[in-house]
């Protein structure tokens, strides 16, 4: 869907339709009974304006999210004057009126002038409604726009006491709801789900116009003054507006249960949805892509007729030859080819050229075919390959299968109004620089945007992720919850699939829909372990299989879906049937995901799942001290277990109101125990540093921990499994807070970033020990589709940095495979003669030129924990050179895990000159040094020109010492 978007009109002269921003008007925020009334504004959220007035403090701040919790059980009004529209607007009947609103969070009533418009109830639907007849007959003197929202939280728990209210049950053996901080709601609401609560981040239930919206007057003359767009205003001529333009492009007789010919024609659907004050008998449609230097003559399409109060849908397809375009690539495995569609709608052409009434747009798009392989691996491939039978799980882009490397998005802020356009692109920057080709848009957040000026997007996502060549795993807003059959709910769903399924139609980063996160297993435990459980499973194939299913196969040829972000796959595409337990064992069906908080197999692989897909897997962590101090306001809260610490970790969730989350200790405990099992444990004479190395520490085990798993399922692509996929929850935050990211709330990348830049690498090297059997493999391991010819070295070092023997070895690694460069049986005859476990490790390197660069990783494996290793002082150097630029020496022994942390007020990342790949967090040995350069990211940074004596360099022998 295009939506309304800013619109390049076909000449200067044309007349558009008068389009009336109403962030222009004067709006008043008031609670229910009056006792707070402060401006409001739009897009906003009611917390924002509260915030702004004085009322409440910043949000984020220290334990707000509790002492503001009243804010969420206030019902919040915003009333706005419409004078300054009405008194310029001269109504007749020529001319007609409607009110587009892009998004309300979420229950409310909306009124004009004193007439009721409609009652809303899903935040994540556009609503477009006349007001025509009510701007000159407002009752009893209103002349205002009013938009009455209801507590979500109220709203919900209001629904959950109808009579007629499904019942969910909880019991040891399924959780059929959710238990975060506001229960057992948000299945019966369209919000999103984290607004309520997760083990991840706050629970604000916010509630606001938190997208633009605009008055649009069109007029059956043609005479009308032009009238500027603004930035994201509706797309219009004088009599006309779109609601949408949709852009669907597939190969042609390709569906979600055909495979693409590849070499067939390319189908350019261009699909119109439209209002209009008049009726148009004879309209044209006109595509061109200037770059191709390709036109399409004015096509014929079916009549307009004249309604604004109903969309009117029509289409056309354009074919073009394959072999024209340039396809379209993730950037780690081609180029991210775009395109600019140029489509101008002429309702009314003459035989001079384009009328007046002429509409131009011009749509970036990309060529490309996206598969979900979901059949069964052939006998051939399982003889032939060794693959274990069962059916494949992955995907292939143009028809080559790939490896997914990548991670999870959840919502940028728990206000969407204020996310910054420059910090989502920080993020999906990161995610490129870090090797990923990726990112799965969580199912319990919110569908994410395609860019500013689409649909008051405010922000761009998929437009950047078109731009920047990432792939997008999307989901359907429903999550880790049964959800409830009704008429109502069903009605407001398939407006919002439709939507929002229709918008994302062009962008050709998107490669499939699933429809929501985690749910089969509970539909299926529910089934196994309820006495009426069928009726719960039941109730999920309605849903899940059938009816969003078709919801969206209907909107797009292009991408497949699939019910769940979680599944155990199909037993057939066409029909559509899920395969749930109907398995053969030892088989492997669909994909899988892995948490595991016992911190003492965090390293044993044989915990680790065997799976064709692993979309999700993770272990929490703090943020840095920076990121504290944006938020803690006093000295005693900068301890590991201080209150206000221990009430930012939401995990395992309190699953009501109790705060601060009396399951916090837990949630603390399972980083510490990993700290102390696998780190020395930070303990320092100063308490700040002792707080920080903390901090690190956690950072650092769960890079670890996320690294060694990477490295398992990407050795999986050369074993039975087939394992073309890993996706690590998760990428980025929605506050500073105990979470699972990699980058922090201000864009600060966590150790795990850096971690994801090293295990993302198209070549690897990785030891996989296994301690049951004392038995060490060293692999190297490609994602490319080409055999790949290099060299690995092994060397074993003490901790003073001494060189005790070393060897190399040529590889050669297939197609997205692995090459063997060691094995060896029993620890004694592992590690070098004559030396003890505690006293060395091993440095393994792997060169190689990967598309056409020469391509360099390294990754350490230690004999034991390094808790237990006798680790020496490194007494590190930095020396600090032109454009933060700085060398770090080993001065004493080798510096585990040294990082160079930049300093507040500054984000950034640390680059290595000589490969170009992110670098920071490694093994500096003595003799060898590091130079790496901060390469800052201004737009996101509040101190412009930091010292370079403010960088802070750190290592493991920090967490002991001063």
């Amino acid at each position: 869907m295009m939506g309304f978007v800013l619109w390049t009109l076909l000449a200067s002269s044309l007349a558009v339709a008068q389009i009336f921003d109403l962030s222009e008007l004067q709006w008043t925020l008031k609670n229910q009974n009056n006792s707070i009334v402060v401006p409001g504004s739009l897009p906003s959220q009611a917390h924002l304006d509260l915030f702004k007035a004085g009322i409440i403090n910043d949000p984020l701040l220290g334990i707000n999210e509790f002492t503001e919790r009243w804010v969420i059980n206030d019902n919040w009004t915003y009333t706005a004057d419409l004078t300054p529209f009405t008194k310029n607007h001269q109504s007749d009947a020529s001319k007609r009126t409607i009110i587009v609103f892009y998004g309300i969070d979420t229950i409310g009533n909306i009124t004009f002038a004193g007439h009721p418009v409609f009652w809303v109830n899903n935040q994540f639907r556009r609503y477009t409604f006349d007001v025509s007849n009510y701007l000159n007959s407002s009752i009893g003197g209103d002349h205002n726009l009013t938009i009455a929202l209801e507590s979500a939280w109220h709203y919900g728990l209001n629904m959950t006491m109808r009579p007629d209210a499904e019942y969910f049950p909880n019991t040891l053996a399924v959780t059929t709801s959710d238990n975060f901080e506001y229960p057992n709601v948000r299945t019966w609401i369209r919000k999103i789900d984290s607004d309520f609560g997760w083990d991840w981040g706050p629970a604000f239930v916010p509630s606001g116009i938190f997208k633009p919206a605009y008055l649009v007057t069109i007029s059956d003359s043609e005479s009308q003054d032009s009238v500027a767009h603004t930035t994201s205003s509706p797309v219009s001529g004088s009599s006309i507006v779109l609601d949408e333009t949709c852009v669907d492009i597939y190969k042609r007789g390709q569906n979600s249960s055909v495979t693409p010919d590849e070499s067939a024609d390319w189908i350019v659907n261009v699909t119109f949805s439209i209002r209009s004050i008049k009726a148009y008998e004879h309209p044209t449609v006109t595509l061109s892509i200037p770059e191709l230097g390709l036109t399409w003559e004015p096509l014929n399409i079916s009549a307009i007729h004249a309604t604004v109060t109903l969309d009117i849908y029509t289409s056309v397809n354009w074919s073009i030859p394959d072999h024209i375009p340039e396809r379209w690539y993730p950037i780690d495995l081609g180029n991210p080819k775009l395109y600019n569609l140029t489509v101008t709608l002429d309702p009314s052409p003459g035989s001079d050229g384009p009328s007046a009434q002429s509409i131009t747009q011009t749509i970036t798009t990309g060529f490309r075919t996206i598969q979900l392989l979901q059949t069964p691996y052939s006998e051939e491939e399982v003889t032939s390959r060794g693959i274990t039978p069962g059916d494949q799980w992955h995907f292939a882009i143009n028809g080559k299968a790939f490896y997914s490397k990548g991670a999870n998005i959840i919502p940028f802020d728990p206000f969407y109004s204020r996310i910054k356009p420059e910090a989502v692109r920080w993020v999906l920057e990161s995610a490129v620089k870090s090797g990923q080709n990726m990112l799965r848009v969580w199912g319990g957040g919110i569908y994410q945007p395609s860019d500013a000026k689409v649909d008051g997007g405010l922000y761009s996502f998929y437009g950047l992720c078109d731009e920047l060549g990432i792939l997008v795993w999307s989901e359907l807003i429903f999550s880790d919850s049964l959800y409830p059959i009704n008429d109502y709910l069903l009605a407001s769903i398939a407006h919002e699939v439709g939507q929002n399924v229709r918008r994302v139609n062009r962008h050709p980063s998107n490669v499939q829909w699933a429809g929501g996160n985690e749910i089969e297993a509970i539909a299926m435990a529910a089934n196994a372990s309820l006495a009426n459980g069928t009726h719960y499973l039941d109730e999920f194939v309605y849903l899940f299989q059938d009816y969003l299913h078709n919801a969206v196969i209907s909107e797009t040829h292009s991408v497949p879906y699939t019910d769940c972000s979680t599944t155990r796959g199909i037993l057939s595409l066409d029909p559509y049937i899920l395969r749930f337990a109907n398995g053969t064992p030892g088989h492997i069906y669909g994909n899988t995901e892995r948490y595991n908080y016992n911190a003492s197999e965090a390293f044993d692989l044989t915990t680790y799942p065997v799976g064709r897909f692993v979309n999700e897997f993770g272990f929490h962590s703090m943020p840095s001290v920076y990121s504290w101090n944006e938020v803690l306001e006093n000295p005693e809260d900068y301890a590991f277990n201080s209150s206000v610490v221990m009430s930012r970790n939401h995990h395992p969730p309190a699953g009501n109101l109790s705060w601060p989350n009396p399951n916090a200790p837990q949630g603390q405990y399972q980083m510490s125990s990993a700290v102390e099992l696998w780190l020395p444990t930070p303990g320092t004479s100063d308490s700040n540093q002792t707080f920080a190395q903390w901090c690190w520490s956690t950072q650092l085990f769960q890079s670890m921990n996320m690294v060694a798993e990477i490295a398992w399922y990407r050795r999986g692509a050369g074993f039975g499994e087939n394992n073309l996929g890993s996706l690590v929850w998760q990428l980025n935050d929605i506050w500073q807070g105990i979470s699972w990211s990699a980058i922090e709330y201000s864009g600060r990348w966590k150790v795990l970033q850096y971690g994801l830049a090293t295990a993302y690498s198209p070549v690897v090297i990785n030891p996989f020990w296994f301690p049951g059997n004392e038995s060490l493999t060293i692999l190297a391991t490609s994602d490319r589709w080409y055999t790949v010819d290099g060299t690995a070295q092994l060397t074993w070092y003490d901790w003073c940095g001494n060189s005790i023997s070393s060897m190399t070895k040529p590889v050669s690694i297939p197609t997205l495979n692995n090459s063997l460069i060691y094995e060896g049986m029993g620890l004694d005859a592992i590690i070098p003669l004559g030396h003890d476990a505690k006293d060395v490790w091993l440095l393994m390197n792997v060169t190689a030129t990967v598309d056409n660069k020469l391509v360099t990783s390294e990754s350490y494996f230690t004999p034991v924990s390094l808790a237990y290793s006798n680790l020496v002082d490194p007494q590190i150097a930095v020396l600090a050179g032109d454009n933060y630029t700085f060398t770090l020496s080993a001065k004493g022994g080798v510096g585990v895990w040294t990082w160079l942390d930049h300093p507040s007020g500054t984000i950034g990342y640390f680059l290595d000159p000589t490969t170009g790949r992110p670098s920071n967090g490694y093994y500096l040995i003595p003799g060898i040094d590091r130079t790496v350069q901060f390469i800052p990211t201004t737009k996101l940074m509040t101190v412009k020109s930091p010292d370079p004596a403010d960088f802070v360099v750190r290592s493991l022998w920090n967490n002991t010492h001063i």
